[in-house]
């Protein structure tokens, strides 16, 4: 009983899966049963999927040891140059794989600086959040406003299969992705080294500086491939798209269990975070409480979780020295 006990708490998603049933069994009971019902619940899956690419990018960028708080604006900026290159007579995935490419590039920015000149990568990508949150209104203002290509294949994001979308499939691919780089590959374990203790990587012949880089464009590109399933559901791109996304990718990261210090986390824990966080939104509604509510519940369980985490952290060291006694 006391060793499954300290495997619960070592592993924070598991405590995050008991918040996430905890939490929908309330919102379905204080909604009578409504929060349950197909059409909530198809609403709750209608935007999940991409807040959870999003967040997947983010947390592998955290457990190396860095963060990116660009990926809002990247998630804003990389739909409106597919659009603006549709504009200009490109094919939609010619244009697709190009505005990929752009936030390739974004993220080998981010690296470049971060690593090259030694400055925190908060730093950084604060500034480039601003550059190509700025990027996007100029291409959306400059002319006529682009628009979403009319050969864009809804069939292969957006399309309804059920109670889901197809980006469902994309989410379960990219975080299949993920999981076996870090659960099945050395390169994982690299990441892990790298966020948990630079120097000892270093020591061991790690290549950080290559490992921080490929965690970047992973991060930049997820988020603006998030953007564009986004763009494709709603049927037009915004400036205004993803801002103050990375927040709440930050704070499904640390709800599912990734440590701030890095070195620590899963993809599980991210996607579970991300689904708290959905939840908890669509509960409000379905319970009638008033939305401006919803960041500061977002903001107390992410307290909350940090706190939670070091405590299990520290009850599960406890455990170990009282079963070896």
């Amino acid at each position: 009983m006391m060793r499954l006990l300290k495997i619960y708490m070592q592993r924070p998603e598991l405590v995050a899966l008991l918040v996430l049933i905890i939490f929908t069994t309330y919102f379905t009971i204080s909604s009578g049963g409504l929060f349950l019902s197909f059409a909530n619940v198809r609403g709750i899956f209608s935007l999940y999927p991409e807040l959870a690419i999003l967040a997947l990018g983010f947390g592998l960028l955290m457990i190396a040891g860095e963060f990116d708080l660009s990926i809002g604006s990247m998630m804003g900026l990389c739909p409106m140059v597919l659009c603006t290159l549709a504009l200009y007579g490109f094919p939609f995935w010619p244009a697709f794989i190009l505005a990929l490419l752009v936030c390739v590039c974004v993220g080998l920015v981010n690296a470049t600086v971060t690593l090259r000149f030694g400055i925190p990568s908060f730093i950084t990508t604060l500034g480039m959040l601003f550059m190509l949150r700025s990027l996007a209104v100029v291409l959306y203002s400059a002319g006529a406003a682009p628009l979403l290509p009319a050969d864009a294949p809804k069939w292969a994001f957006s399309d309804a299969i059920g109670i889901f979308r197809v980006s469902t499939v994309w989410l379960i691919a990219l975080a299949l992705l993920v999981w076996v780089l870090l659960e099945r590959t050395n390169f994982g374990n690299w990441i892990r080294a790298t966020g948990g203790s630079l120097e000892s990587a270093r020591a061991m012949g790690i290549p950080t500086n290559l490992v921080k880089t490929v965690c970047f464009v992973i991060c930049s590109t997820f988020a603006g491939l998030a953007g564009i399933i986004q763009v494709v559901r709603i049927g037009s791109p915004l400036p205004s798209m993803g801002e103050a996304m990375e927040l709440q990718a930050i704070a499904a990261a640390v709800i599912g269990g990734i440590a701030l210090s890095g070195g620590v986390g899963n993809v599980v824990g991210v996607v579970i975070g991300m689904a708290i966080i959905r939840v908890i939104d669509a509960g409000m509604i379905m319970s009638r409480v008033d939305a401006s509510w919803f960041k500061f519940a977002i903001g107390f369980l992410t307290i909350c979780a940090v706190i939670a985490n070091h405590w299990f952290e520290r009850r599960a060291r406890l455990i170990k020295v009282e079963t070896a006694s």
